[in-house]
């Protein structure tokens, strides 16, 4: 199951992620929008800061995870082309990402427009780690 690891490509939808994340959530794109849905001020963001590396560290490791797992689902489905990568990964967006997170809206009082940020980011990622991982 390790043998075959692409390193690099893996390690490449971490940076990805990373870069995706950066812009997803950066105030160019939906940044306050995000910011306002979770209650979080420019004050409290600043105050954040100092937990960034830790932070930043973790989200990579889980966007190396999520590669990999994505990278599994995408030889079991046998996807060799950006196409049917692209379709793997939608379909474990929807079936595993979206359900899990429709209980944020449901039960926990989330707004939809939290959730269409944070699934749209998701889907982002997973379609370019797709790509990615049939390249490479």
């Amino acid at each position: 199951m390790f043998d075959n690891l692409n390193y690099l490509a893996l390690l490449a939808c971490g940076v990805a992620a990373m870069v995706i994340g950066y812009l997803w959530y950066g105030m160019m794109m939906f940044g306050k929008t995000w910011m306002k849905e979770v209650g979080i001020t420019q004050t409290d963001a600043k105050d954040g800061m100092k937990n960034m590396p830790k932070t930043y560290g973790l989200m990579f490791v889980g966007a190396l995870v999520q590669a990999y797992v994505l990278s599994v689902f995408i030889g079991l489905a046998g996807a060799v082309d950006y196409v049917a990568a692209a379709q793997v990964a939608f379909w474990a967006w929807l079936g595993f990402v979206v359900t899990i997170r429709l209980s944020d809206v449901l039960f926990e009082k989330k707004s939809t427009t939290l959730f269409g940020i944070n699934v749209g980011y998701t889907l982002i990622t997973m379609i370019v780690m797709s790509a990615i991982l049939v390249t490479l």
